[in-house]
């Protein structure tokens, strides 16, 4: 491909926040030079290791709701500031703010929980091929770089610190209407700490990558077209048990509903076990500027 990778290690940086204050936080910022705007999914990843870093060890994040504001900057680091609304028995809350140029860019919600026990049940996760038997990442996105030049600087298209392997690649980024939802597997390079509190950030990091895409799939579109606007306004991520990013874990994707420039998408992360861990939600502006 034309751009040549980042080394791998760059996403632990990335997590790593400088704390100025209290309740204050400062994030460098991972694109490669010549990107307009933040990746979206490390703004969430960055402010969730902010939130985190004010609750106490015995807390485990188990969900975060959040609104992009305004593309973010990626000449200059992103300030995070907490508000700790509450720290109870069971549950401890943070609201966070990240701010750029001195205008809050990203505002998100985080709930902490003790742990316990309980009833417990699941989703079954879909059939798909396993990673193993799928192109790696340098073959599939080196074919869809030949079909949308433009889409090598298309956000998750451009990172290379998560491994991706997607299931249906076809119909995915090149509009196929009759293929399943879309799906990818996916995994940090290298392997990380063992604190569970590192891969929920990766995880993080990582919901937001081609979510939106399931909104356009039944249109027949794809978001690598130079016609197609997408942003994303909210994303909200549901921790449901321990994992680890280093391994295997599957994304799934689709979308119940789409209409007035904008659509909703949801998402499942399973590991090789069949074991639902995360589940995400997202609702993005999509425009086309074709004749729908």
């Amino acid at each position: 491909m034309s751009e040549t990778p980042p080394p791998a290690e760059t996403l632990l940086p990335i997590l790593d926040l400088e704390q100025l204050e209290l309740n204050l936080f400062r994030g460098r910022n991972g694109r490669p030079d010549g990107y307009k705007r933040v990746f979206g999914g490390q703004v969430i990843a960055q402010a969730l290791v902010a939130a985190r870093r004010t609750v106490a060890a015995d807390r485990v994040t188990h969900s975060l709701h959040g609104y992009f504001l305004l593309g973010g900057d990626p000449s200059i680091p992103t300030i995070y500031e907490v508000e700790r609304i509450r720290d109870g028995r069971s549950f401890a809350t943070r609201r966070v703010v990240a701010i750029q140029h001195g205008r809050a860019i990203f505002t998100m919600s985080v709930s902490f929980q003790v742990q316990e026990g309980g009833v417990a049940h699941q989703m079954p996760m879909p059939t798909v091929p396993d990673p193993e038997a799928l192109p790696d990442d340098r073959a599939w996105r080196t074919r869809l770089v030949a079909r949308f030049p433009h889409a090598a600087k298309r956000d998750w298209m451009a990172l290379r610190a998560l491994e991706v392997r997607p299931t249906t690649v076809d119909s995915t980024y090149e509009g196929n209407q009759t293929q399943a939802p879309p799906s990818m597997w996916l995994r940090a390079r290298t392997r990380l700490p063992d604190p569970l509190p590192i891969h929920q950030a990766v995880l993080a990091y990582a919901s937001d990558m081609s979510l939106l895409q399931a909104g356009l799939l039944p249109h027949g579109l794809s978001v690598l077209e130079p016609e197609i606007q997408v942003a994303s306004l909210d994303h909200a991520l549901w921790f449901h048990q321990a994992f680890r990013a280093d391994e295997w874990l599957l994304y799934t994707q689709d979308s119940p509903v789409s209409g007035n420039a904008r659509a909703f998408c949801r998402g499942h992360f399973f590991d090789r076990a069949g074991r639902l861990v995360a589940s995400a939600m997202q609702e993005g502006l999509l425009r086309t500027k074709l004749p729908r």
